[in-house]
């Protein structure tokens, strides 16, 4: 059975599943969907149409499933999708989309969102992130797996962060971030590949040293967008396994950027 404290306040039209612990003070909406082990520790409120995976942790004083931030919005039925096993702080904030978007913002699984985050409509956020205290996701900004926002970080509307991205702590990002990339400042540059973070999630040498490479024509031999990528194309042909498929991952992601990425 679910444990909902006496002082909740819990719609009927709400489908809560067995094993749900929903704490002191929270209030839950009619349309929201929450599965089986996901934890509200107190003061947590839930509206929309929010959909919650299993064994999620929800500090107190967060906001899940509030109208967009977007005067654009006009009541359509968008919602917000929350995966499994996520950690989510005191006083974060995540907004329903919009129709001008998918009309979902979506986080995945195993994210660590720390204290004070807010994530805007039509955001999509990957699995295993980290968004440290007072990151802030402007609308239909896109993170992805395994990128680790420092503390303070601002990103602006529409960019795109790659898989594997580090930012430091009070960075802004107004341009996409390609995958694997180190970077810092306001606004952000970049400073190398993300290579302690690579390490630890199993990346072996040879493949950090062609990572490596690809930061070296990207943004230190005075080449062109279109003559680096040329190269980068050049050097994926040569390889093979998880190499070749990293370069590519790096190529698709500068081919599909529509803000341009960070370049100094």
């Amino acid at each position: 059975m679910s444990r909902i404290h006496p002082t909740a306040l819990v719609d009927s039209g709400a489908e809560i599943a067995d094993g749900v612990e929903i704490g002191p003070y929270c209030t839950i909406g009619s349309q929201v969907r929450i599965e089986s082990g996901t934890r509200l520790l107190g003061h947590v409120t839930i509206q929309g149409r929010t959909r919650i995976g299993r064994d999620n942790v929800i500090h107190p004083f967060c906001s899940l499933g509030a109208v967009p931030q977007d005067k654009k919005y006009g009541g359509e039925p968008t919602e917000l999708h929350i995966g499994a096993r996520n950690t989510i702080r005191e006083c974060c904030t995540l907004n329903l989309g919009t129709a001008q978007d998918t009309g979902i913002t979506r986080v995945g699984d195993d994210n660590w969102i720390m204290a004070y985050v807010h994530v805007a409509h039509d955001c999509q956020v990957g699995n295993q992130v980290v968004l440290a205290n007072s990151t802030q996701l402007a609308g239909h900004v896109h993170v992805g797996d395994w990128a680790v926002l420092g503390g303070f970080t601002g990103v602006h509307q529409f960019v795109h962060v790659g898989a594997h991205v580090m930012a430091g702590i009070a960075s802004v990002l107004t341009q996409d971030v390609p995958p694997f990339l180190l970077l810092a400042g306001s606004p952000s540059l970049p400073h190398g590949i993300n290579a302690e973070g690579l390490r630890r999630r199993g990346f072996d040498a040879a493949r950090i040293a062609t990572l490596r490479r690809a930061y070296r024509l990207l943004y230190r031999q005075g080449l062109s967008l279109e003559q680096a990528c040329l190269r980068l194309r050049e050097e994926q042909a040569s390889l093979d396994g998880a190499a070749a498929a990293d370069l590519g991952a790096l190529l698709d992601f500068i081919a599909s950027s529509s803000r341009g990425i960070v370049r100094p």
